[in-house]
C-alpha cells in the first residue's frame, strides 16, 4: 500500500493509470466511471449543498460537484493531490489530513448534506472502517447521505472469488468491504454492484 510519498509521486499519472484499468475492465478500477456517475446522481448535490469528499485525490468526482455549484470541502493525505485539486477548485475548502486518524478536528462542529468517499476507505482496516463510518454519519445533516464507492462486494465469498481470479495483482494490504459484513453494523445499508470488483454503498443518519 502506498504511503503519502508514494501517492505524491503517483499523483501526476494517477488519472491515466485509473483510465487504463477502467478501459481494460481490469482490477482494481473496472467500473470506475460508473461508480463515480452513480454517486454523482445519487448525491444530487447542487447549488447551496454542502459536500465533503473524503480522499478526493485529483478531484475527478469533487470537481463535478464543484461545477454543479455545491460548496466543496475535502480531505486527502497527499500534499500533491491537494495542490492538484485546489487548482481545479479554487474556492473549495481542502485540507491535508490522514483520515486513518479519524475525522479532522477542524470540522468537528460541521454538518454536511452529502459525504462521498471513492477508492479510499480500503486503506483502513475493517475495524477502523466501521468506526470511521460512524464518525462520518455523525457529520451528516438530518436529511444527508453518505456514499462510498470502492473495490467492493456483496459478500465475502464474492471477494474471495475475485481475489483468486486476480491472483498476484491483488493488493493484500488493502481491505475491501463486503456489504454483508457492514450490514451487521448498519442494517439499513444499501449496496449497488457496479462491476466484478466495484460497488457503491449508501447510508443515511
Amino acid at each position: 500500500m502506498l504511503n503519502e510519498n508514494g501517492f505524491n509521486e503517483w499523483a501526476s499519472a494517477y488519472d491515466e493509470s485509473v483510465r487504463e484499468s477502467a478501459q481494460e475492465e481490469s482490477y482494481p478500477f473496472a467500473g470506475y466511471g460508473k461508480v463515480l456517475e452513480t454517486i454523482f446522481q445519487a448525491a444530487s448535490a447542487g447549488p447551496g449543498k454542502k459536500l465533503l469528499d473524503v480522499g478526493f485525490g485529483t478531484a475527478a468526482l469533487a470537481h463535478r460537484f464543484y461545477s454543479a455549484g455545491a460548496e466543496i470541502s475535502g480531505i486527502d493525505f497527499s500534499e500533491t493531490m491537494c495542490e492538484i485539486a485546489q487548482r481545479k477548485m479554487p474556492k473549495a475548502r481542502l485540507i491535508q489530513h490522514d483520515f486513518s486518524n479519524g475525522f479532522p478536528s477542524v470540522w468537528k462542529e460541521e454538518r454536511f448534506d452529502c459525504i462521498v468517499c471513492t477508492y479510499a476507505i480500503h486503506h483502513l482496516t475493517p475495524e477502523k472502517q466501521i468506526r470511521f463510518l460512524h464518525e462520518l454519519l455523525a457529520h451528516l445533516s438530518d436529511s444527508g447521505v453518505l456514499l462510498i464507492g470502492d473495490v467492493a462486494f456483496e459478500t465475502a465469498q464474492e471477494r474471495e472469488i475475485c481475489r483468486c481470479t486476480v491472483g498476484e495483482e491483488w493488493d493484500e494490504e488493502e481491505s475491501y468491504p463486503a456489504a454483508e459484513e457492514w450490514k451487521t453494523e448498519f442494517p439499513h445499508l444499501l449496496f449497488r454492484k457496479i462491476s466484478f470488483c466495484a460497488g457503491v454503498f449508501l447510508l443515511r443518519p
